[in-house]
Parts: structure tokens; sequence; C-alpha cells
């Protein structure tokens, strides 16, 4: 298993065109991947799921991954989170 912390920066937080990408993205992947927010924890690949963790600005959250693409999965998430950031 391989996580990743971060912090989202896009002024809009989460909402709905990038969550879209992130489980796009995340449904990709064999892997089990998970999308944590404090102690919520819910399944990346579930757009209910990640709308349901109301991710604002300057929130921390884990993304992690299980599996045999667990490396690739989490290298592309994160290529997802940085294009939200120029989004800003």
């Amino acid at each position: 298993m391989v996580e990743k912390r971060t912090t989202i920066r896009n002024v809009n937080g989460l909402h709905m065109r990038p969550a879209t990408e992130l489980v796009d993205c995340a449904s990709a992947f064999a892997s089990k991947i998970t999308l944590v927010k404090k102690d919520l924890s819910v399944d990346a690949k579930s757009m209910v799921g990640v709308m349901s963790l109301a991710i604002a600005c300057g929130e921390e959250i884990v993304l992690a991954a299980e599996g045999p693409d667990e490396e690739e999965a989490l290298v592309a998430l994160e290529r997802v989170l940085e294009e939200m950031r120029e989004d800003e």
C-alpha cells in the first residue's frame, strides 16, 4: 500500500468537475484506491463517496492505493490534483 498526503489548493475545493476527473482517473486502475479526509474514508472510484466528503480549499486529504498498479495510480492521481491547482 502506498499513500500520499496533500492539501487541496483550488479555491473552489474538490467540486463536481475535478471530482469527476479524480474518479475517472481512479477508475482506470485495478488497485483499490481510497480518499481520506480526517476520519472519513471513501472509495475514490465512487463519485457519491468523493462528493460526500465536501473537500474545501485548504483541507488535507490522503490518497491511498493498494494493488498491482498502486504506484502508477498515485502518480496519475497526483497529476490530476496538480492540474486542479492550475485551474485556480
